[in-house]
């Protein structure tokens, strides 16, 4: 589950999760036995990795604020008198 969600496209970032933070597409699980030497970020790459990160955030706010904003168009006031009658859904 974990591999198909970090390998799927998502439209508010333009790109899958992993190519977001690894700039580089997922290897298939065919590959994975192919494990090379890990190497440490350099300063350049942490600076992209906390750009993409900066533009990651901003292009999800955007869309949080988008769909905040076609959810309030849909929502009405509701005011309740004493005695008025309501139902209630009520969740364990």
């Amino acid at each position: 589950m974990e591999f198909t969600y970090n390998n799927s496209y998502q439209t508010f970032i333009g790109m899958t999760p992993y190519e977001a933070l690894y700039e580089r597409k997922c290897r298939t699980p065919i590959n994975w036995d192919e494990v090379g030497e890990k190497k440490l970020l350099e300063l350049e790459r942490e600076q992209m990795t906390t750009d993409k990160v900066k533009t990651i955030r901003q292009r999800m706010k955007k869309a949080q604020d988008r769909h905040e904003s076609y959810t309030d168009n849909q929502r009405r006031p509701l005011e309740f008198q004493t005695g008025d009658k309501v139902f209630l859904k009520v969740a364990p």
